[in-house]
C-alpha cells in the first residue's frame, strides 16, 4: 500500500470524528439531563427529590445516568455547547478506536483495525448524539480493549470492576456487557471442555467469568441499588407502550432502515467468516449474543456496532501500508475537530423549538408549561425553575395512566377545560400534529389565550392578559 493509502487509513478516527460532529444536536433529551447535571454538581450527588415535574415535585427521583448528567453539564458550564459537542464526539470516537485497538491486541494489523471502523460507522453514526449512552459507549470500548491487554490478571480484573461500576452510574445499560462478558466466558468454558481441559483460552476463563459476575452485580453499584430493577422495567414497559422506536423490536416498523443496515453488516461479517474459514468464537459469539438482543431492543445497536469492530477486523485482508507517525491519527483529529468548531457553529435540529422558547422566556410568564412531552426537556433547560413541565421525555418519571392521559390528549380529549383543571398551565408549548384540536381551542379562546407570533414547530400559547413581551 502507498504512503497516501496509509495516510487515508490514518485519517480514518479522524473521519469518524467528523461525521459526529458535524451533525446537528438532535436527541431531545439531553436537555433536562443538562439541567439535573446542574442541579447535581450545586448539590455535590445525585438529587433525592424530583425538581421539574410539577405533578410530581420533591417525589423519590432515580439516579439514572447521574454521573453522566453531572460530567456534561460541567463540560457544557466551562465551555458551553461547542466543547460540549467535542467532548461527546471524542467519546463516541473512543468507544471504537477502544474496540480497534482489541483487534490490534489479537494481531491485527492497525490498517485493518482502521478500515473496520469504516463498517461500524456506517451503522452506528445515525445513533451518535450529546448522551449519557455516548459515554455508556465508551466504557464498553474500554472493556472490550481491556479482555485483550496483556497485563496481569489481577490488574484487568481490578480495572474491569472500575469500568463496571463507572458505566451503570454513567448509563444504565452495563446488563449489556454482563451479556458480552458472559457469552465470552461460555465460549471459553466450551473450548476448554471440547480440549479436555487443555485449551489456551486468552483471557483466562475463570478471568472472563469473574469480570461476567461483577458486571450482572455491578447493576447495583448506584445510587438506586436493588431499586434499579423495578425502575428499570417500569421505563421499558412505558417507553414500548409509546412506541418509543429504540426499545421496540428491530423488526418493528419504525426500525425498518437501521434494521436493514445491521443485517446487510452481520450477514457481511458472517459471509466473510465462512469464506475465509476463519470465524474466531472467542469473538464472533459474544458479537452474535449481542445481535440478539438488538433484534429484540434496537437500543442495543450501538454496542453491538462497537463489538463489530474486532470481529469485522479479524475478517478483512491483511494491510500494510508505509509506517507513519504513531501521532498522525491524533494531528488529523486535532485538526478536524479545531475546523469543524470553527465552520460550523452549534446547531439543533429544526424540530426542536429552541428559538422559540426563547421568545416565551422572553415574556415572563412563570408557572407549569404544558409542552408536547419530547420538548419538554428543552423548557426545563430554558426556564428552570421559574418554569416546571406537566410532562417531559424521561418515561419512568409519569405513570402508565398519565401516559394513557397524554395519548388521549393528542386524541381531542380530554379538553381544554379539563386540561387547566388538572395542570394550571402558564402556558402551552404544541405540536401541531399531535395536539390539532387543543390548538383549536385555544385559538377560540383569545379572551383567554395569545398565540405568540413566529414561525417555528410548536405553536405556544400564553395567557391574554400578559403584556406583549
Amino acid at each position: 500500500m502507498s504512503r497516501t493509502g496509509g495516510l487515508a487509513l490514518a485519517a480514518i478516527p479522524a473521519l469518524v470524528l467528523l461525521a459526529v460532529l458535524w451533525r446537528p444536536v438532535w436527541d431531545v433529551d439531553i436537555f433536562w439531563q443538562l439541567k439535573l447535571g446542574e442541579l447535581i454538581l450545586a448539590r455535590h450527588g445525585p438529587l433525592a427529590g424530583e425538581p421539574f415535574a410539577a405533578h410530581h415535585l420533591n417525589e423519590p427521583l432515580p439516579a439514572f445516568a447521574w454521573l453522566a448528567q453531572a460530567l456534561l453539564a460541567q463540560v457544557r458550564l466551562w465551555a458551553g455547547w461547542g466543547g460540549l459537542r467535542l467532548v461527546s464526539a471524542l467519546c463516541w470516537t473512543g468507544a471504537f478506536v477502544l474496540a480497534g485497538r482489541a483487534a490490534v491486541a489479537r494481531g491485527v494489523p492497525r490498517e485493518t483495525a482502521a478500515l473496520a471502523l469504516v463498517g461500524a460507522l456506517l451503522v452506528s453514526v445515525p445513533g451518535a448524539s450529546i448522551r449519557p449512552q455516548t459515554l455508556g459507549l465508551l466504557a464498553f470500548g474500554g472493556l472490550v480493549w481491556l479482555v485483550e491487554w496483556r497485563g496481569p490478571a489481577w490488574r484487568r480484573v481490578l480495572a474491569g470492576a472500575v469500568i463496571l461500576v463507572l458505566w451503570q452510574n454513567l448509563h444504565p445499560s452495563v446488563a449489556v456487557g454482563a451479556a458480552w462478558l458472559g457469552a465470552r466466558a461460555a465460549w471459553a468454558w466450551w473450548r476448554l471442555w471440547q480440549a479436555d481441559g487443555e485449551a489456551a483460552v486468552r483471557p483466562p476463563v475463570v478471568e472472563l467469568t469473574l469480570l461476567a459476575g461483577l458486571a450482572g452485580l455491578a447493576q447495583f453499584a448506584t445510587p438506586d441499588g436493588i431499586g434499579f430493577l423495578r425502575i428499570a422495567t417500569a421505563n421499558g414497559q412505558i417507553s414500548q407502550a409509546l412506541r418509543v422506536a429504540e426499545w421496540l423490536p428491530l423488526w418493528a416498523p419504525e426500525n425498518r432502515v437501521i434494521a436493514a443496515v445491521v443485517m446487510i453488516n452481520a450477514l457481511l461479517v458472517l459471509v466473510l467468516a465462512w469464506r475465509r474459514r476463519s470465524g474466531d468464537g472467542e469473538q464472533l459469539w459474544p458479537w452474535l449474543m449481542l445481535l440478539g438482543l438488538t433484534l429484540i431492543s434496537a437500543r442495543v445497536m450501538l454496542f453491538w456496532a462497537v463489538a463489530l469492530v474486532p470481529v469485522l477486523a479479524a475478517q478483512l485482508p491483511r494491510l500494510q501500508a508505509p509506517r507513519l507517525s504513531r501521532a498522525a491519527p491524533l494531528v488529523l483529529v486535532a485538526v478536524t475537530a479545531t475546523a469543524v468548531l470553527a465552520l460550523r457553529p452549534t446547531s439543533f435540529r429544526e424540530t426542536i423549538p429552541v428559538t422559540q422558547l426563547a421568545q416565551l422566556r422572553a415574556t415572563g410568564v412563570k408557572g407549569t408549561v404544558f409542552a408536547h412531552f419530547p420538548w419538554g426537556g428543552a423548557v426545563i433547560d430554558r426556564g428552570y425553575p421559574d418554569w416546571r413541565v406537566a410532562y417531559d421525555g424521561r418515561y419512568y418519571r409519569y405513570g402508565l395512566a398519565e401516559w394513557n392521559r397524554y395519548i388521549a390528549i393528542g386524541n381531542g380529549r380530554p379538553g381544554l377545560a379539563e386540561l387547566e383543571r388538572v395542570y394550571h398551565p402558564a402556558a402551552y408549548v404544541l405540536d401541531r400534529e399531535w395536539t390539532p384540536g387543543l390548538i383549536a381551542e385555544l385559538r377560540a379562546r383569545r379572551d383567554r389565550w395569545r398565540e405568540l407570533p413566529g414561525a417555528g414547530p410548536a405553536v405556544i400559547f400564553i395567557p391574554a392578559a400578559l403584556p406583549p413581551g
